[in-house]
């Protein structure tokens, strides 16, 4: 179990290193109370420095005074500021303005991770980079992550809601499947990983108890979670109970079969 959480983790910051860029760019970020911005005014350094958004959206700049910039992008604001300091104090401003702290807006990270909780969301965080941060799955995640739209400019948990939904599979995203959904993140997202279904794994193997599985887990593949059949064990005489119709049955089945949720795998022990 171990050394597949491994290679799970490995998977994702590999995934995490290589993926393309977001769509949406820096300067598509829309600018909130809090944030910290960091602005320059080429050849004018007494301009520039860190300047902190204040709760009404606003700050102080030099000579110009209070300036809006909560609710723009830092495209839009960065034009804004240039075509003030244009009016009357100087021709042609070179301006450029990036986020310096970001702290308005956040994406909330529950359920299978390893550090769950809030996080700041930057211009362009993705759904993979979020669970990175997040300090990725955990051995117990499902296959499946579950996002929940906050709409822009909420800056709390998401509430449940079928048509803000979106689901996308773990498995397919970090293994760089095509058409993988690695989506852009809003303020308010909550990312929720659930954890897997379980079976359970007793008689001659070496270690005997419950084990969270994937889609397509096989009866084999169950086995080798449990460490693998002790020399004792028969595997040709492998038992599977699993609930039918609320009703707990003996099912007759092989190694390579896809194991059930809920199942429980014994391994007898061989007659000789």
């Amino acid at each position: 179990m171990r050394r597949f959480h491994f290679v799970r983790c490995l998977s994702l910051l590999i995934l995490l290193g290589s993926v393309a860029p977001s769509a949406q760019s820096a300067g598509d970020y829309v600018i909130g109370p809090q944030d910290v911005l960091s602005i320059a005014v080429f050849d004018q350094a007494d301009l520039g420095g860190k300047y902190a958004v204040e709760l009404d959206g606003s700050f102080t700049f030099p000579l110009i005074g209070r300036i809006q910039a909560g609710g723009m992008t830092i495209r839009n604001f960065e034009l804004e500021l240039k075509k003030a300091l244009a009016d009357g104090f100087f021709k042609n401003p070179q301006v450029t303005v990036s986020i310096e702290q970001y702290r308005s807006q956040r994406v909330f990270v529950t359920g299978e991770v390893r550090n769950p909780g809030s996080y700041a969301l930057t211009g362009d965080m993705t759904l993979i980079e979020a669970l990175a941060k997040a300090g990725s799955t955990t051995q117990s995640a499902a296959d499946e992550v579950v996002v929940v739209r906050g709409g822009r400019g909420s800056g709390q948990p998401a509430v449940d809601s079928s048509k803000d939904t979106i689901r996308v599979n773990l498995n397919d995203l970090q293994s760089g499947v095509a058409g993988a959904r690695n989506i852009d993140l809003r303020d308010g997202d909550t990312i929720y990983v659930g954890r897997a279904e379980l079976v359970y794994v007793f008689g001659q193997v070496k270690n005997p108890g419950s084990y969270p599985i994937k889609s397509g887990t096989t009866i084999l593949q169950a086995l080798s979670l449990a460490g693998g059949v002790t020399p004792n064990g028969a595997l040709n005489r492998v038992k599977v109970i699993r609930l039918v119709d609320g009703d707990k049955k003996d099912v007759k089945v092989k190694l390579t079969d896809v194991v059930d949720a809920g199942d429980t795998i014994t391994v007898p022990e061989r007659f000789f």
